[in-house]
């Protein structure tokens, strides 16, 4: 699973009982019908895309990352926001998502 982001993590510390509550819900969301990971986690990416909020766009790429959807299955899943949200809701959408993938690649290649 990818790991939260500092300011998450910082709440978490201050207000456990509300984090471990949120958390709560979210997993029996998640374990309540027979989507697996990888589905779930480009569900939340087009949720993501259209509310149009960008960490949770960010925080969503990261999640499907972790749950083995690469690059272009994560891209795929932008381009079908167009028809139902316009091509300027897609692209600004493509631009949270490449935020997240060029930091991965850019990282990946510092590594080798």
């Amino acid at each position: 699973m990818a790991k939260p982001p500092e300011f998450y993590l910082q709440l978490k510390e201050k207000h456990p009982e509300l984090i471990g509550a949120y958390e709560s819900l979210g997993k029996a969301a998640r374990e309540a019908g027979p989507l697996d990971e990888r589905t779930q986690a480009l569900v939340k990416l087009g949720l993501s895309i259209g509310a149009e909020m960008e960490g949770s766009t960010h925080s969503s790429v990261r999640k499907a990352l972790a749950a083995g959807c690469d690059g272009e299955e994560i891209r795929h899943a932008v381009f079908l926001a167009v028809t139902t949200l316009g091509f300027p809701s897609m692209m600004r959408g493509r631009a949270w998502v490449e935020d997240v993938l060029d930091r991965e690649t850019s990282t990946q290649n510092d590594e080798t």
